[in-house]
């Protein structure tokens, strides 16, 4: 999809989602246009490599670690699956993966030559839930791993992750609830918003933002 298309999507969910949910449409006007911009121009396998890399790791550490991955083949923006598997696994350990995130990166690497993990090409020709299904085969990717895939590599317009901390902390704050609504229910409430999912959880993720800002400056005026 083009970034013209995927914008023009975006505005048209965007005004769909307001007229359909009053609530969700306050956030929006606070926050002002949805800025989501996904980054289509790595594969499948580069995207899942790297979000196995940033599994419980702050930002900066993943990215480091990623950089000593990358130095691994010298001259190449990125390792392709056959490059990882000539890699010894002590190789990868002294990059800076847990021995999990190695047998994880193996598999990645492995299931991308067999086509398990579709290439660039024979993605779009598959539907999210497909996708969710044949990426979740391989050893440490699990369904809120492709659903980030779905959202900020493919740009995919109707994903709601209902298992993700943000998205229902989000959820709890937009529509005042006294605590975190289960995922069934975020999942059903969701039915609202298809088929533009994708663009009211990146709302959700902003609404969960403010909270936790307009927290910390209550607790700062808080009298001790």
């Amino acid at each position: 999809m083009t970034t013209l298309r995927l914008a023009e999507n975006i505005r048209t969910a965007a005004r769909t989602l307001r007229r359909k949910d009053p609530r969700l449409a306050q956030v929006m006007r606070e926050v002002g246009p949805c800025l989501l911009q996904p980054n289509q121009k790595q594969s499948p396998y580069e995207s899942l490599v790297r979000a196995v890399a940033h599994q419980q790791l702050h930002g900066k550490a993943a990215e480091t670690i990623l950089a000593r991955f990358v130095a691994l083949t010298p001259g190449k923006r990125f390792p392709t699956p056959a490059e990882v598997l000539k890699l010894k696994p002590e190789c990868l350990r002294g990059a800076g993966f847990s021995a999990a995130k190695v047998l994880s990166i193996r598999d990645i690497a492995h299931h991308s030559q067999t086509g398990v993990v579709p290439s660039s090409r024979a993605v779009s020709k598959l539907d999210d839930e497909a996708l969710v299904e044949r990426l979740t085969e391989v050893r440490g990717i699990g369904r809120w791993t492709v659903e980030m895939l779905l959202i900020f590599h493919l740009g995919r317009p109707d994903v709601l992750p209902v298992d993700d901390f943000g998205i229902r902390s989000g959820f709890q704050a937009v529509y005042g609830l006294p605590e975190m609504p289960k995922p069934k229910a975020l999942l059903a409430y969701g039915e609202l918003w298809r088929p533009h999912r994708t663009v009211a959880a990146w709302y959700l993720w902003r609404a969960a933002d403010l909270a936790k800002t307009r927290a910390a400056v209550a607790d700062k005026r808080a009298p001790r």
